[in-house]
């Protein structure tokens, strides 16, 4: 039962973890006064942006690092990195100190390395401590990731809310902090026991709850996340917000005291006579049916036998198998080498030849990608549209909006018992809300149609975000995917530079004003129109990217589903 309890507290201090490092989202809130200080231009300013993203072609670093030193040094590592990366930038800032250029360029590169050493840890302690249900204890931290920028908000109004240079001061010292109050959790992790049937199903329970809450804190913080009512006001929301941080603690807790009741007290109550049916995770986490390609050999040709398949098939499957023989041209393009199973390891050079992975990294590349860049640009954007004084309230609507995407993502595996979808086929509807508002952006500069297109952003790119470590583990293998995953995120330096570099040149050739620093500055809807109709056209591109790659693979995931349907029929 300690051990259990333990494994809980880990699980609570990953939370805390992820929900005050994501440092890059609040860089649009003191990117103006970055650019002011410096004296620099909209592309050098893309520049720093660029700097922070390419910490991710490095993040390959932390697993190396972890093959030599525990998990609490790399934790610190992370920590003492961001401290110096943003630490210095706060003196620069503030006009302590003075650097080159160059110098503040590989400050934000040491930023972004610690948000990419961070991740690692709390990846690694998810698979570690909960090797059966790593999917939803995956989803659910990383979800907090996504309200980072509200937090460091509340914190900023809660301090001082006049000077947008204590956000990088708060950077740098509160991942810091947290890293210290997570230590203890992880230095006593407990040893990996199996989990008896009881158990996994009273972990799903558990992950349920703080789903709810997560859901509940992700509500508070849209609600209350800009309130700039009064410094007093502020501190209690603060409070009210780590509160909300804290209670997850509570909850194993209190169901290890209802499940000791139930056992000791009232072992006659059931929850089978509930409406709600929680699924078995042995179901619902598709890494345990993968481990082995053996296993999952034997699963396909159980699945190709017909007495099995009649009993399993749906009859829309069964339309599907039908209609196989009479394939047009462009159905014969979409299966032409398409992937025949889950969960197949891809090393290095297969993965590169794949055609799946490349229509995968154009659909990142031009999906959540854009996201995150526009999100880099949003300090800018609201001050090119008169909307200066919005900022803060745009990055916490882009931040809370990203958390609630993150959280759909492990939506999928909650209703997969009574409606099943391809996760690329997910994948491909999370990229759809992108589309509709950079093209709402195009054609309004209202301070609706602003809010409107952040909040679909951030939703979308947060899905997108948390759903990508499920969909590469299935698609290309669980034992690389920690490879796999960092090839795929190239795209997000690449699409920062790309992407920030056209929205910079557009900005800078309607520049109207200069400031006294004799950074460049442009007002109105043309500082941008262009830019969202490129973005608009490219996610376009994205979303056909993901419809094909969805064509492509739900084979493999009818074949997997049926494979669950039929083994659960064999052992019930």
């Amino acid at each position: 039962m300690a051990g259990q309890s333990r494994k809980w507290m880990i699980l609570v201090a990953t939370i805390w973890i992820q929900a005050f490092t994501g440092t890059n989202f609040d860089f649009s809130t003191y990117s103006s006064d970055l650019k002011s200080v410096l004296g620099i231009s909209q592309v050098q300013l893309n520049y720093l942006a660029v700097a922070s993203d390419l910490g991710k072609v490095f993040g390959w670093s932390s697993g190396l690092a972890l093959l030599y030193f525990p998990l609490w040094t790399v934790l610190f590592a992370a920590a003492i990195m961001g401290f110096v990366g943003y630490g210095v930038q706060w003196l620069v800032i503030t006009n302590v100190i003075s650097l080159p250029y160059i110098l503040v360029f590989l400050c934000c590169l040491l930023a972004g390395l610690s948000i990419c050493w961070f991740n690692t840890v709390c990846f690694v302690l998810c698979i570690r401590n909960f090797p059966a249900n790593r999917s939803l204890a995956l989803s659910l931290t990383v979800s907090f990731n996504g309200v980072s920028a509200a937090l460091y908000t509340l914190a900023y109004n809660a301090i001082n809310p006049i000077s947008t240079q204590l956000y990088l001061l708060l950077n740098a010292l509160i991942p810091l902090i947290v890293s210290f109050a997570a230590l203890i959790p992880i230095l006593r992790q407990p040893p990996l026991e199996p989990l008896p049937p009881d158990g996994v199903r009273r972990d799903s329970f558990m992950f349920l709850l703080l789903n709810i809450l997560a859901v509940l804190n992700g509500v508070y913080l849209l609600i209350f996340g800009s309130k700039t009512s009064g410094v007093t006001s502020a501190r209690l929301l603060f409070g009210g917000s780590i509160l909300l941080l804290i209670l997850p603690l509570c909850i194993p807790g209190l169901v290890y005291a209802r499940n000791w009741y139930l056992h000791k007290v009232h072992s006659s109550f059931r929850l089978e006579g509930s409406g709600f049916n929680l699924v078995d995770v042995d179901e619902l986490e598709i890494h345990k049916g993968m481990v082995t390609r053996e296993a999952s050999f034997d699963g396909y040709q159980l699945l190709n036998d017909d007495v099995v398949l009649r009993s399993a098939i749906t009859p829309v499957q069964k339309s599907f198998i039908e209609d196989d023989d009479n394939r047009s041209c462009c159905s014969k393009l979409i299966t032409r080498n398409q992937l025949g199973m889950l969960g197949e390891e891809h090393p290095l050079f297969m993965l590169l030849r794949r055609s799946d992975f490349w229509l995968y990294y154009i659909a990142y590349f031009c999906g959540g990608t854009i996201g995150l860049v526009y999100s880099n640009n949003l300090g800018q954007i609201a001050q090119s549209l008169g909307q200066n004084s919005e900022t803060t309230t745009l990055v916490t609507l882009y931040s809370s909006f990203s958390f609630f995407g993150r959280l759909l993502s492990a939506t999928p595996d909650y209703i997969r018992a009574k409606f099943y979808f391809a996760r690329t086929g997910w994948l491909a509807v999370a990229l759809f809300p992108t589309t509709v508002a950079l093209f709402l952006l195009a054609s309004s500069g209202s301070l609706t149609a602003l809010q409107a297109g952040t909040a679909l952003i951030g939703l979308s790119s947060g899905f997108i975000f948390a759903a990508a470590v499920s969909i590469t583990s299935e698609l290309f293998g669980p034992n690389s995917v920690g490879v796999n995953h960092n090839i795929l995120i190239t795209n997000i330096p690449i699409g920062s530079l790309v992407y920030g570099f056209l929205a910079a040149l557009v900005y800078e050739s309607h520049s109207t004003a200069g400031s006294k620093t004799g950074s460049v500055i442009c007002m109105g809807r043309d500082c941008y129109f262009l830019t969202f109709v490129w973005w608009g056209c490219l996610s376009v591109i994205g979303l056909g990217s993901s419809v094909v790659l969805f064509l492509r693979t739900r084979r493999a995931y009818q074949r997997f589903e049926q494979d669950r349907i039929a083994s659960s029929m064999l052992y019930s």
